[in-house]
């Protein structure tokens, strides 16, 4: 088994640090299908019914997308430095090629907004190796969906204020 290591998303955002957080970390079982439906179909609690750790959460897609679903589990979590660590472990995302995706996001307040970081680690099965090609159309995705959820923060400045 390999670990790659990728940047998803390195942005600055003039939206504020906690209203990103709660967004894209806290409530996105509410924000994604609201403001991405075309991406995000809908997200379930499978485990717990809030985003603490230990919760699991199922992200199912919309209909004409590549993949049906996608389980993630909250591994660590930090309101106040605005972080979270979650791995993606079920779902036919990962194919047959990884064992799961660690994804790590933080949010920092800057003078006149935030910066939103996010890791991902890929953790291939047996000698498979791992290629910013394989990822590009889920980063792609990743990054979009981001873009639509700040620009929605930014036209809904009461939303999370």
């Amino acid at each position: 088994m390999g670990v790659y290591t990728f940047t998803i998303i390195d942005e600055t955002s003039p939206v504020a640090a906690s209203r990103l957080y709660k967004a894209l970390c806290l409530d996105n079982h509410n924000v994604f299908p609201k403001v991405v439906p075309h991406v995000i179909k809908s997200i379930d609690f499978v485990e717990g019914d809030s985003t603490t750790v230990g919760c699991v959460k199922q992200f199912n897609f919309a209909e004409g997308s590549p993949h049906k679903y996608m389980k993630t589990r909250v591994d660590e979590l930090d309101v106040d430095k605005y972080y979270v660590k979650y791995t993606n472990f079920e779902g036919d995302v990962l194919g047959n090629e990884l064992e799961c995706i660690v994804y790590e996001s933080n949010i920092e307040s800057t003078g006149s907004g935030s910066h939103y970081k996010m890791m991902g680690y890929f953790h291939t099965r047996g000698d498979i190796v791992c290629t910013d090609s394989d990822t590009k159309m889920g980063i792609q995705g990743m990054l979009m969906s981001y873009k639509a959820i700040e620009e929605y923060l930014c036209n809904n400045p009461q939303v999370y204020a």
